[in-house]
């Protein structure tokens, strides 16, 4: 699936010119405020089609989030995909080596298969999302209870490991639409996207992805990267990477923190 979606947005990108590296989102192409993703409609025959980041945290700014508030240089780590047993405690050791707070939106399938990392997470800091029980694309799915399902089985399964609910959560892919944003604010859910992205999945080495972070940085940023990849994926660059962003952004004066510490909001329920 990251593969197909990969291959469209080079495809978009290369017909109407645009950058595919806007640090506001890998999947948001630079458009009219008021245009909306489109692409898989053709593919999977459905009507819905992703929104892009911007335009759902104009229309939804009590429930969505790009970053926070940009006069204090705060920032936030945040990690999808885990938690992973090959990558994310050496994730967290880098972490703890700087004394370093983040924010990991984890898989319920991976939780359960790995309560002792989330555990640790916990017990070190961090701060623990929702990022879907098995990592759905939930604009191809079109489906609220699709949505619904995987959001409950995933925090029924936090709840028993770190015994709260969570109230953080991050789609899969970055992509939603406005019908599924409404129905995480249902649910009693924030929408944690990023305004930073490291692009880390795509393996670059450590100084890409380190220039892709620092480069870009801002106060209030929210910043987007991987503690877990798929059997034949690798993060062992991430790792490295980390090792170089925090120190140099430490050195410029920032100040590491929670998500829900740099926006203000509850994360547990």
């Amino acid at each position: 699936m990251k593969e197909r979606i990969v291959k469209w947005l080079l495809v978009m990108g290369f017909v109407f010119c645009f950058p595919l590296t806007d640090t506001m989102s890998v999947y948001a192409l630079q458009d009219t405020a008021e245009q909306d993703l489109s692409g898989l409609k053709a593919e999977n025959g459905n009507s819905e089609k992703p929104v892009d980041l911007r335009i759902l945290q104009q229309r939804y700014p009590e429930i969505f989030f790009l970053q926070g508030a940009a006069d204090q240089k705060r920032i936030a780590l945040t990690f999808d995909d885990g938690p992973d047993p090959r990558f994310s405690n050496d994730v967290m050791d880098v972490l703890k080596q700087y004394n370093v707070p983040a924010t990991f939106f984890v898989l319920g399938s991976k939780a359960v298969a790995n309560p002792e990392i989330v555990k640790r997470m916990q017990s070190e800091g961090h701060i623990i999302g929702n990022h879907t029980y098995a990592h759905p694309n939930l604009v191809e799915e079109a489906d609220l209870e699709t949505l619904e399902r995987e959001v409950n089985r995933t925090e029924d399964a936090l709840n028993e490991i770190i015994g709260y609910r969570t109230k953080l959560f991050r789609p899969p892919y970055g992509f939603l639409y406005n019908e599924l944003v409404e129905k995480l604010g249902d649910m009693n859910y924030y929408v944690i996207a990023w305004s930073v992205d490291s692009l880390d999945w795509q393996e670059d080495p450590p100084d890409v992805i380190t220039s892709k972070v620092v480069d870009n940085i801002l106060p209030g940023s929210i910043i987007l990267m991987h503690d877990g990849a798929e059997s034949t994926g690798d993060r062992t660059n991430t790792i490295l990477a980390l090792q170089q962003i925090i120190p140099q952004l430490q050195e410029q004066g920032y100040e590491f923190v929670t998500v829900p510490d740099l926006l203000g909001i509850p994360f547990e329920k």
